[in-house]
């Protein structure tokens, strides 16, 4: 594809990136598929360094809470700007937003991008064009242009990095998490979330369940439950669970009652509702849990 094709991505880029067009060429800008299985996607579990500290001390989380609740959504979905952060901002509470660089939401509604970060909720990295697998079962809908396994582990980090810089350009922050598109540690055979390290507070890696110890979990491989089609009594469920063990769920959302891989409004309306009626459950964005874990893990 000719560089003219890369121009829509230069909204964002500050003036010594001059668009990145040598960066982009080994990605080609494309809108991500609605019909994406992200949630769905097989595992790639290469694991980064695990942090050491020390796992005798018991965890607290601030203030008399219970368990910490994250609310994430991924793929700058049109949905979650038109039915998640309303129903978000209505509740006063804050979640945590994965963009894809290319995502065409990017483009056409950046304002509305800048909206959401303005009213304190997170932007967190979901690279710059959503690569995964290819080679993996069930990826015949991965593009060659989006195909992980083409690229070198170095280019997708230096990818991820230049991610940083355009939400950036959005809300002015520097710290920043990342949860990995697919959960696809791997580029052409080689890992490069080492590569990573020291870029990021944490990173979603995985997908998982509930987190019962909040000692022993490396914040650098953290996993995520990906709900979809199910109901909010289901979804309330596993916050219960991890108040009753004190720890963690980390819900990561892609549609909303729209979109691919959704969750109803109602369903996810039921959620909130039960979060902002229990406060007890610390709810808030992931950077700021995973930098109160690292405050105590550092006492």
């Amino acid at each position: 594809m000719h560089h003219d094709s890369y121009r829509p991505l230069c909204w964002l880029a500050l003036p010594l990136l001059l668009c990145a067009q040598s960066l982009f060429a080994a990605a080609p800008l494309a809108t991500l598929a609605v019909t994406n299985p992200i949630a769905a996607a097989t595992p790639d579990n290469s694991a980064a360094p695990v942090a050491k500290h020390d796992t005798t001390k018991s965890f607290r989380w601030p203030a008399g809470k219970i368990a910490a609740v994250s609310l994430a959504y991924d793929d700058a979905l049109n949905s979650q700007l038109d039915v998640a952060v309303p129903q978000l901002n209505k509740a006063g509470l804050t979640a945590s937003f994965y963009l894809p660089i290319a995502a065409p939401t990017l483009q056409t509604r950046q304002d509305d991008w800048r909206a959401v970060a303005a009213k304190g909720h997170e932007l967190g990295n979901h690279s710059l064009f959503h690569q995964c697998r290819k080679s993996l079962p069930g990826r015949d809908w991965v593009s060659v242009t989006r195909d992980l396994d083409t690229i070198s582990a170095a280019e997708m980090a230096e990818q991820v990095r230049l991610a940083n810089v355009f939400l950036h350009a959005l809300d002015g922050k520097t710290a920043r998490t990342y949860t990995v598109p697919c959960t696809d540690a791997l580029a052409q055979g080689q890992p490069y979330l080492p590569l990573l390290a020291g870029d990021f507070v944490a990173m979603k890696t995985q997908v998982g369940g509930v987190i019962s110890d909040m000692q022993t979990l490396d914040i650098q491989q953290v996993p995520v439950v990906t709900p979809s089609n199910v109901s909010g009594d289901a979804l309330i469920a596993m916050v219960k669970q991890a108040g009753a063990a004190g720890g963690m769920i980390n819900f990561t959302f892609h549609g909303v009652g729209g979109d691919h891989l959704a969750v109803s409004r109602e369903a996810h309306q039921q959620l909130i509702d039960f979060l902002a009626a229990n406060p007890q459950y610390w709810t808030t964005t992931f950077i700021e849990q995973m930098q109160y874990v690292q405050a105590v893990r550092a006492e």
